[in-house]
């Protein structure tokens, strides 16, 4: 059997563990993670490659019912994922029960013929017996899949069995990313998105889903000082949309914006091996997530 290669979509509800499965197969850190519903806001790409296969995994936003313009927009990013891949991975959680909003995701992936797989995630939380019924359950309520996998994401039990699922169903194929690949997004898109994960952990109640963070390249022109050796200088844009949300971003003497740029700051140099310069600012951009022009300028 010659080489494997192909692309699979995970989809599901926000929360599900998607973008923890997909650093879990991929082993490294290529999806930001949060308790946060709609943390995922972009299709995300980890690659997973070995001698026998090379796995591009898409992490999707979670569907949900869009508030927003914004949440319009990541909606339609997770369905458009649906007629790109070879394999569709719907996810739903073992210690949940079966919504409509898992039904909704299930007819969905109903409206393609790709195969699609049924993995039913977070069995570190619940005993065997509940696993085995949930399963049941979820065959009962969610119709026929091509296989289903119980697993857990956090702690990689189950994901092997996932992973040969997977290989078993895409063709034969190139290596799609050189060895070493594990995402194809760019870096100031990384950078933005770890900034972004630290805030969201420092976060409370509404703020959270008003933080947009951009990112960009720092030429020599933009920037006098000097940083000798090879340094990635990179400038993040944090916006947010109400005044009194920028000095909760910001904190008491900046702490909380220094304490999550120096966080990000570190997990972008282990994950690229080179050091790394962040600037960071913060701005107010009222509602940008109700205005197409904003969403626009922002990359969604």
């Amino acid at each position: 059997m010659g080489f494997r290669s192909g692309f699979a979509t995970l989809i599901g509800r926000p929360n599900v563990g998607k973008s923890t499965l997909v650093n879990q197969m991929v082993g490294s850190k290529v999806a930001i993670t949060s308790p946060r519903p709609q943390t995922t806001r972009t299709t995300v790409r980890g690659v997973r490659t070995t001698e026998q296969s090379q796995l591009v995994l898409l992490d999707t936003p979670g569907l949900h019912q869009p508030r927003t313009a914004l949440g319009e927009r990541t909606n339609e990013r997770a369905r458009a994922t649906l007629t790109e891949v070879a394999v569709v991975c719907l996810l739903v959680e073992a210690n949940a029960p079966i919504g409509t909003g898992d039904r909704f995701i299930a007819d969905l992936a109903r409206t393609v013929s790709t195969p699609r797989i049924l993995v039913v995630n977070k069995v570190d939380v619940a005993s065997k017996g509940a696993v085995a019924k949930h399963l049941t359950e979820v065959a009962e309520r969610l119709g026929e899949f091509d296989a289903y996998v119980p697993l857990s994401a956090k702690t990689g039990e189950g994901v092997d069995a996932l992973v040969a699922e997977l290989e078993a169903r895409v063709p034969e194929g190139p290596h799609y990313y050189p060895d070493g690949v594990v995402t194809d997004q760019p870096e100031t898109f990384v950078a933005a998105e770890l900034v972004r994960e630290q805030l969201l952990h420092a976060m409370h109640d509404e703020v959270p889903h008003s933080i947009g963070v951009s990112c960009e390249a720092l030429d020599d022109e933009d920037d006098d000082r000097h940083h000798p050796g090879d340094v990635l200088r990179l400038r993040v844009t944090v916006r947010v949309e109400r005044e009194s949300q920028k000095g909760i971003v910001i904190g008491r003497g900046g702490e909380v914006l220094k304490s999550a740029a120096t966080a990000a700051r570190l997990s972008l140099e282990a994950l690229l091996g080179v050091r790394v310069y962040l600037e960071t600012r913060v701005k107010v951009e009222r509602d940008w997530q109700r205005r197409p022009h904003a969403l626009d300028r922002m990359g969604f």
